[in-house]
């Protein structure tokens, strides 16, 4: 009976229907002989909700990292497609985007300080412990995320759970009898961690760059916007006290004290004469905007240039969000204030995305390629050696033991367990999100008496996937579905 649980148990073990964003630190996948175009366009729709390529794009490259885990690095481009991989990514999306539409029709929403909450529960951007926000900017800019995208996947996913947990299901005393036999096995392992640290790998140009001409498609430059502007400094002049007055009497209200009272004139002067100085100032910018557009602007008046991006932007983000709306047609923005100055921008060129060159490139290649390098050598040394490594002998240990294990970190302990618990081989191998593989050896397994265990939690999971799987075929009659792409 154990034995036949110990092969079977990957059909016991509950599984959550909606999974959390895995994406940081993946590697990109690609799309082989399909073509796409844009991978920031829409490749479908589900009632108000689109789906992008770049959405797609990262579910895929997830799916085949899970694939490749599974079948044990032996898993292809040709295997994907015949596991119908893009189909299937493309079907997560599309779930996913019915629950949100869902979300939609009882306008529920995710908070800043929900996000913010989920994001410091994510421990690949901890420094000593805890979040860190450069370290977070870090981790997003080497994956090539801008934070508001990852953010707004973040949001994405919180708002599927916050949906789902609108629909609770309880736990029969059946239920937990039979969960809590599964989560009894226990195994005797031997293990042994295997590490990418000792593993060393040509960096030179010579093994680099034709890495670099397989994949250089995925290595774009940003797009650039050519301005020219008027900058419109402050203004600091003298008014007389008609003019001091006149202000103050149309603002008082702007002028109090810390206790809330209207300050008196004499007490708010200097105030006062600062708001006339920003008044005259906008005013001044604006009819520099008028004369700009109508190409009346006064001899000698300065109109400079400069190219601005995403990395390349001595403004602010707000400033760069409007320039980006801009169009050939209508290339002028109005007055905008910026550390206590007025610009005025007319938008020139929009320089679109294209290849880098190598050198531009080299920098992120080198990671990437240095990473799969350091994967592929130590899947390599994990297939040469699983039949015959001598590592750690645990005592018998359950899926819940991952204190037991020293030679990890707590997630990677509680991770390899889930795995090990979660597979029909008495050995092989086990690849961990550190990057780190583990070998294992099942040398011996019993049945523990735990009379104490506790998994409702766990079963109401499983039947709210059940029910959830209902609330799919539901919602698919409910939202319009649009495909925009072939393939599929």
């Amino acid at each position: 009976m154990i034995t036949w649980m110990q092969r079977h148990k990957k059909y016991l073990i509950i599984t959550i229907w909606i999974s959390t964003i895995a994406f940081v630190g993946a590697g990109f996948v690609g799309w082989g002989q399909y073509s796409y175009g844009d991978k920031a366009g829409a490749v479908a729709k589900v009632g108000t909700t689109e789906i992008t390529m770049g959405e797609l794009q990262k579910v895929y490259s997830r799916l085949y990292s899970q694939y490749s885990q599974m079948f044990q690095g032996n898993f292809d481009e040709e295997k994907a497609k015949s596991f119908g991989l893009k189909k299937q990514a493309l079907q997560q999306l599309s779930d996913q985007a019915l629950i949100l539409n869902l979300a939609a029709s009882y306008d529920l929403q995710i908070s800043d300080s929900e996000l913010f909450d989920e994001l410091k529960t994510q421990e690949y951007f901890f420094k000593n412990g805890v979040f860190d926000k450069e370290t977070y900017k870090d981790v997003l800019s080497k994956n090539n995320l801008k934070m508001q995208e990852y953010e707004t996947d973040v949001k994405k996913q919180l708002l599927i759970q916050k949906t789902l947990k609108l629909l609770p299901v309880q736990a029969s005393e059946n239920e937990l009898s039979l969960l809590k036999t599964v989560t009894s096995i226990a195994d005797k392992v031997n293990y042994k961690v295997l590490s990418e640290e000792a593993i060393k790998i040509d960096t030179t140009d010579a093994s680099l760059k034709p890495y670099w001409e397989k994949v250089q498609q995925n290595f774009m430059s940003e797009v650039t916007y050519d301005v020219k502007f008027i900058k419109q400094n402050k203004v600091s002049q003298k008014y007389d006290e008609a003019k001091i007055n006149e202000y103050y009497e149309q603002n008082k209200a702007n002028f109090k004290d810390k206790d809330g009272k209207i300050l008196a004139l004499e007490n708010a002067k200097e105030a006062v004469i600062a708001g006339l100085d920003d008044k005259t100032t906008k005013d001044l910018a604006l009819k520099t905007y008028i004369a700009y557009k109508k190409g009346k602007l006064e001899e000698g008046m300065s109109v400079q240039t400069s190219t601005i991006s995403d990395s390349n932007n001595p403004y602010d983000t707000e400033t760069l969000e409007k320039i980006k709306k801009l169009s050939l047609t209508s290339p002028f923005l109005k007055p905008v204030l910026i550390n206590g100055d007025y610009f005025i921008f007319e938008l020139a060129k929009i320089n679109p995305s294209k290849v880098k060159s190598y050198e531009e490139a080299k920098e992120a290649v080198l990671s990437l390629y240095t990473a799969e390098q350091k994967k592929s050598q130590l899947l390599n040394t994990a297939k040469a050696t699983m039949d015959t490594f001598s590592g750690t002998v645990t005592d018998f240990i359950t899926s819940n033991d991952g204190a037991k294990l020293s030679d990890f970190e707590a997630t990677e302990a509680n991770e390899f367990l889930t795995h090990l618990f979660n597979q029909q081989n008495k050995k092989g191998y086990i690849a961990l999100k550190s990057g780190k593989i583990v070998l294992f050896n099942i040398l011996e397994q019993k049945m523990l008496n735990n009379e104490n265990i506790s998994q409702s939690d766990a079963i109401a999971r499983l039947k709210s996937a059940m029910f959830n799987d209902g609330l799919i075929n539901s919602l698919r009659n409910r939202y319009h579905t649009e495909i925009f792409i072939q393939g599929f």
